[in-house]
């Protein structure tokens, strides 16, 4: 590993390194992962746009023979089902309370936070997004000794991929 990264490089993502994004507003979809791009990740970036989607994804992702994220960035105010719910879930559930969750939301009431920190979130990010902040939150889940670590080396290869996954 490289000790000269920068902001631009926290780096290349193994190939079945997966972020799970879950956000609903197109605008700071692209926002978070052109700076994913900006600090060299090389992995692929699921996309969905509200909890329902998010718990259907993770569902069919937390079966046996189907790969889980490896972290996963989550909006608080999303339609159908909030992300307070998602969280909810997913740390209720033997199998997914293992994917690092990093909040990233508009929302900076207390009351969220607290809850959000109940869950054992590894981040707690406000809109507008900084590049440093998206980098040190990063670097700090690879530290924690979490699923994470590990996974994020120097770029190397090409950028990563970007999809949205649409509801059924």
């Amino acid at each position: 590993m490289r000790e000269d990264r920068g902001v631009e490089e926290i780096g290349k993502a193994e190939e079945s390194f997966q972020i799970l994004l879950v956000e609903d507003d197109n605008a700071h979809a692209m926002i978070v992962m052109r700076s994913f791009e900006r600090l060299g990740f090389s992995g692929g970036i699921d996309w969905v746009r509200d909890g329902n989607a998010a718990l259907d994804y993770l569902r069919r992702r937390g079966t046996e023979e189907a790969v889980l994220p490896r972290l996963a960035i989550l909006d608080l105010r999303l339609p159908k089902v909030d992300g307070h719910q998602v969280l909810s879930e997913m740390k209720s559930s033997e199998r997914l309370k293992t994917i690092p969750v990093v909040v990233l939301t508009t929302s900076t009431n207390e009351e969220d936070l607290q809850k959000a920190r109940s869950h054992q979130v590894n981040g707690y990010l406000t809109k507008p997004l900084r590049l440093e902040e998206l980098q040190k939150i990063v670097e700090e889940v690879k530290d924690t000794g979490s699923n994470v670590t590990g996974a994020l080396d120097p770029p190397e290869t090409d950028e990563g991929s970007y999809v949205l996954v649409e509801e059924r």
